[in-house]
Formats: C-alpha cells, sequence, structure tokens
C-alpha cells in the first residue's frame, strides 16, 4: 500500500474531482485512464505526453509497471518514478488501472465494491476512498501531548 503522504492524498482527491467535473477519461488512452489522470495531477505533464512517452514502450499500464526500469532513462519509467516518488508503489499502480485493490474495497459497502475499471464514477469513488485510507493512517500516527489540568485564575 502507498506511503501516506500529503502530496499523494491530495493528488488523489484533485484527480477524483476533476474527474467528477468532467475531466477527459478514456481508460484506453494511456494518459486519460485511471493510472493517467492521476500521473497528470502528480507530474504536471498533459495526458498526450503521457500517451506518447508510454507509446515508446509496448503495453498498457500494467505492462508499464512489469517492465519498469529506475534507472533506464526511458520518459515512461521517468514518469512512473516521479509517481514512486509521491508514495505510491508499483501494486498501487496496478491496482489503480483495475481498480482491485483489496484494502480499499473494504472501506466501501459490501453492495459497492465490485466497482468497473473503466467506469469514471467507479474510479472516482476508488480514489476518494483511497485518499480516506491514506489520510487516516497519516492520523493514526499523529499523537498530541497530553495537558495536564490547569487552574485558571
Amino acid at each position: 500500500m502507498a506511503r501516506p503522504t500529503p502530496e499523494l492524498i491530495n493528488a488523489l482527491r484533485k484527480t477524483a474531482n476533476n474527474l467528477k467535473k468532467g475531466a477527459p477519461y478514456q481508460w484506453g488512452h494511456m494518459g486519460g485512464c485511471n493510472c493517467g489522470n492521476l500521473a497528470q495531477e502528480l507530474t504536471k505533464l498533459s495526458k498526450d505526453e503521457i500517451h506518447r512517452y508510454a507509446m515508446q514502450r509496448y503495453g498498457d499500464w500494467n505492462e508499464q509497471v512489469e517492465d519498469y526500469c529506475s534507472t533506464s532513462q526511458m520518459p515512461i519509467d521517468l514518469l512512473i518514478s516521479e509517481m514512486l516518488g509521491a508514495g505510491l508503489t508499483l501494486e498501487d499502480l496496478k491496482h489503480l488501472e483495475r481498480l482491485d485493490d483489496r484494502e480499499i474495497l473494504a472501506q466501501l459497502p459490501p453492495e459497492k465494491r465490485h466497482l468497473k475499471h473503466n467506469v469514471r464514477e467507479d474510479v472516482v469513488c476508488y480514489m476518494n476512498t483511497w485518499a480516506d485510507l491514506l489520510e487516516e493512517q497519516v492520523l493514526a500516527k499523529i499523537t498530541l501531548p497530553v495537558i495536564r489540568d490547569v487552574e485558571l485564575v
């Protein structure tokens, strides 16, 4: 599971909000799919730039992640490295493209857990749920100092 960073939580929420408001979404387009939309937010690259980088090698996001090499200097690998730097793991990217991370799905009511990977509303739900889960993990690590009883004068 992703490292819960404020940058990642914010990017998930912004991406979900953008999709909800009608941002271009096309599951078969490397820059406009689930991972592509999050990549746009994290890297500030356009969907066309992301797609162009991905087309320099074969395959969808799952295959791109399988072939990822942190030292290759290929544009898609540099893009993936940037996403990993924000707190994501390679497994997160695979799960995002298919909306199938069990830990995220377990946060949803049982009747809502059967998300379709290429339905905009399901992507929005998944990203918001994931952001909520990561935020809970951040908050669980915060401990506040105990304040002793102080008499007010």
